[in-house]
């Protein structure tokens, strides 16, 4: 079966995205502190204090950015930096206008700013802690303090996480050079604190090209997850949502949702208190500016704990639906028996565009009743956590560069997810993405290829 999609106008000659270099160095640590003005990054010394938690010890008032460990993942990110200083804005003089930005996004993300620690743990350390291996647990600033004072003494390295900030910087990667269209132009908005996890967050996704536009909370901490992962693979995360644990539905934000053409709503956002009142607002201006709105399912029991509020949005706004098969049958109230792609079709009758992930059996993209079947792309699998990120940003790719035809946008998106499951770490590398880009421009011709986005909702198949 041969589907194909078609996307209305909307020009994309967008002014590109401002870079940001930061000084080389596999584990070096990196900090700046609050002066006047603008400040220089230099590096300064890190321990960890008695609490568990990172402290600067070469600097008594430390303000903003840290990176805690640059880890081998992160040292592709800095290979083209041969700068020793770059200039940076402190926390509290951070402001949009002391930057270039676009004009508009392609692709702004609504979703939790999370910063993650990861290590490895063995079954006994989670006994110890009272914690049910493989699960995912919502903890205080207590328990969060009590499970990083117990990991003192263990290897463990911090990321600017969480699955929309997979899928976004992957996006950006490949979107990163104009390669079958101009360069993409991405953002992320949330809630982060005015704490050194906030500035290290948001320097992160700069890096890779993603601005965090949304400015930091006064005294507000910024929300955690801990993922442990014992020999077996298995990983077990406790996630601190951080306080306040909301988004708000500002005039800033306001504005940047009126300027993107595909805003993109994780669904951990949900389990954030009164946040569905700032999706729901978000979700009429896109629609109102005619943006497309995707919303990622993100967890099955998210999915069970905020059931009225997925579909409320993805009902009345939402264009694209990203879900496993696990995900797709939680939002169908579909048993465990129940076949991805009777999920698939089902979904299809109410939203017109739905992706979901079977894992290393393929995947499915549905429309107007059909699923088109996605077979996978080879490759030999090391690390499974991030590959339906991966997949849902190939699949942005493949919308934001007018690929039409469905089972080559889904092919698009297979090689993608496929690629990263090939490699350790969730993070689509920067090299990897040229040539997928590449060769995605290369594979497909002017028949499959339009140049712009669409500004109104999938209207045609």
């Amino acid at each position: 079966m041969s589907m194909s999609l078609s996307l209305p106008h909307v020009s994309t000659s967008f002014l590109s995205p401002p870079t940001f270099q930061y000084r080389n160095g596999h584990a070096k640590i990196f900090a700046f502190w609050q002066h006047r003005g603008r400040e220089r990054l230099r590096p300064a010394s890190m321990v960890k204090g008695p609490h568990g938690f990172f402290r600067v010890s070469s600097c008594s008032s430390f303000r903003g950015a840290a990176e805690f460990e640059s880890g081998a993942e992160e040292e592709e990110e800095e290979s083209n930096s041969d700068e020793e200083e770059v200039e940076v804005e402190t926390e509290e003089n951070w402001n949009f206008e002391s930057c270039l930005l676009p004009d508009r996004w392609d692709v702004l993300g609504l979703g939790q700013a999370m910063v993650d620690f990861s290590g490895v743990v063995d079954d006994e350390f989670l006994n110890k802690l009272g914690v049910e291996k493989g699960t995912r647990k919502v903890v205080n600033h207590e328990e969060r303090g009590r499970v990083l004072r117990a990991m003192d003494g263990c290897s463990y390295k911090a990321a600017a996480g969480g699955s929309l900030s997979n899928s976004l910087v992957a996006l950006a990667r490949l979107g990163g050079r104009p390669i079958g269209g101009p360069a993409l132009n991405v953002a992320m908005a949330g809630s982060v604190g005015s704490d050194p996890l906030g500035g290290f967050y948001r320097s992160k996704l700069r890096r890779a090209n993603v601005h965090f536009l949304s400015a930091p909370i006064k005294d507000g901490t910024t929300g955690t997850v801990i993922v442990l992962t014992t020999p077996d693979a298995h990983r077990t995360m406790l996630s601190y949502q951080g306080t306040p644990s909301t988004v708000n539905y500002d005039p800033s934000l306001a504005s940047i949702v009126s300027k993107t053409n595909i805003l993109v709503v994780e669904g951990y956002l949900f389990e954030l208190p009164d946040t569905i009142k700032t999706i729901t607002k978000a979700c009429e201006e896109a629609r109102r500016c005619g943006a497309l709105v995707a919303v990622t399912a993100s967890d099955v029991s998210c999915i069970e704990r905020h059931y009225d509020d997925f579909w409320e949005i993805i009902g009345n706004h939402a264009d694209i639906v990203f879900a496993n098969s696990d995900e797709a049958r939680a939002l169908c109230h579909f048993a465990s028996e129940e076949s991805p792609i009777s999920a698939t079709r089902y979904l299809s009758h109410f939203v017109p565009l739905i992706s979901v992930t079977d894992g290393p059996r393929g995947s499915y993209i549905g429309v107007k009743g059909e699923a088109v079947y996605i077979p996978p792309s080879p490759c030999v699998p090391v690390d499974t956590c991030g590959a339906g990120d991966a997949y849902a940003s190939g699949m942005l790719y493949g919308i934001l560069r007018g690929v039409s035809d469905l089972k080559g946008m889904g092919t698009l998106a297979s090689r993608v997810a496929a690629t990263v499951v090939g490699q350790q770490g969730t993070r689509l590398r920067v090299q990897d993405a040229i040539e997928l880009a590449e060769s995605f421009a290369f594979h497909y011709d002017s028949s499959t290829i339009r140049s712009d986005v669409g500004s109104d909702h999938i209207s045609s198949l």
